[in-house]
């Protein structure tokens, strides 16, 4: 997750016979609202009240924005035979954030707060689309594959890894980590 976006993967098969049936980058803010990429920077010296709606209406068309992109994704993968099987987001490691004002008082709150935005908007599409969603802090991911894979492991994402060269570029950071996390979800 990104401000303003993420990067989405979607993986088939067993380990060792795993394909990327699907990647790319979801755009979930309305560039024509005011603050939407960053919200919380943006109210960050307004009054709580105008704050508090302001992020409530980014929140709103976000999820809505990722709600749709999932919906397109589903159908399309619908129409070449697929069936979702859950879903995972990359969570930060961040601690559990005070109300508006406390995370407004405190500039590293605030890219904590953002951050955790945009994972809610996509949690919250994938929950309205009854879709099972999994939540791996990004850090631990090395060590729930080593819990999923066992010895394994290291080679599941070795061949992940080298995926981009059959796929072409991007095959970015964040889509192997996408990637390695859906076949978690996947195999378990």
């Amino acid at each position: 997750m990104h401000s303003g976006w993420g990067a989405l993967v979607a993986i088939s098969g067993a380990p060792g016979t795993e394909e990327i049936i699907e990647r790319r980058r979801v755009e979930i803010t309305n560039p024509k609202m005011p603050g939407a990429i960053q919200p919380y920077h943006y109210v960050q010296n307004k009054e709580i009240n105008r704050a508090e709606q302001h992020v409530a209406q980014c929140a709103a068309a976000s999820k809505e924005l990722a709600l749709e992109a999932i919906r397109q994704l589903l159908q399309q993968l619908e129409k070449r035979g697929y069936e979702v099987a859950g879903s995972c987001i990359l969570l930060s490691s961040g601690r559990p954030l005070p109300d508006l004002a406390g995370i407004l008082a405190s500039h590293a709150l605030i890219h904590t707060a953002e951050g955790e935005f945009f994972r809610n908007s996509f949690r919250d599409a994938f929950t309205t689309l009854k879709i099972p969603v999994t939540g791996i802090r990004e850090r631990d991911l090395p060590d729930h594959a080593v819990k999923v894979f066992g010895k394994k492991a290291a080679q599941v994402q070795e061949r992940i890894a080298a995926m981009g060269r059959s796929l072409g570029p991007p095959w970015t950071t964040d889509q192997k980590g996408a990637a390695l996390a859906a076949l978690i979800v996947l195999k378990g």
